[in-house]
């Protein structure tokens, strides 16, 4: 499992005053959803936790279906900072491993 997240690093050094901002959700939804799927890949049985993640995305893809309707220019700017990041943590991850 991997500890280090540029994601939430970047969310709260950004938002401390605004966390409870669609995108600080958003960010924080994604960086639960990553921590999950993590433990779900060692304890394959675990179905409460595959049952939070389940829960966990529905949240995010509604906050997303509203951010998108509230503002189109604001929801692609999000959208593409959330995949450089995305790229970023990939990056480091394999950087890593290969060590």
């Amino acid at each position: 499992m991997v500890k280090n997240s540029f994601i939430s690093i970047i969310s709260q050094e950004e938002n401390k005053e605004n966390r409870g901002s669609v995108e600080f959700q958003v960010v924080s939804f994604t960086n639960k959803i990553q921590r999950l799927t993590s433990h779900l890949q060692l304890h394959k049985k675990d179905y409460l936790s595959e049952r939070g993640l389940r829960k966990i995305l529905g949240k995010r893809q509604r906050l997303l279906a509203y951010l998108s309707k509230k503002t189109r220019v604001h929801y692609k700017e999000f959208k593409e900072l959330i995949d450089q990041l995305e790229k970023k943590k990939l990056e480091y991850i394999i950087k890593n491993s290969k060590n």
